[in-house]
């Protein structure tokens, strides 16, 4: 692959990176003020949300392969 093509991937992986982080981010907020709607699957979507925060901090922080 040429260095070109590397660069767009680079930049694809950081973008879908922060879009996941700013997903989760909405969506921790979103289970911390409805908990009382949520009742017992607060800690169901708080994990989910956690999750797509670490897959979204990966992407930006593990480089790839040369």
């Amino acid at each position: 692959m040429s260095e070109e093509g590397n660069f767009w991937i680079t930049i694809a992986e950081k973008l879908i990176g922060i879009i996941l982080i700013i997903v989760s981010i909405i969506m921790l907020y979103v289970t911390a003020t409805s908990g009382a709607t949520l009742n017992l699957f607060t800690g169901f979507f708080g994990f989910l949300g956690a999750v797509v925060l670490v897959a979204g901090a990966l992407l930006i922080v593990v480089k790839p392969p040369e």
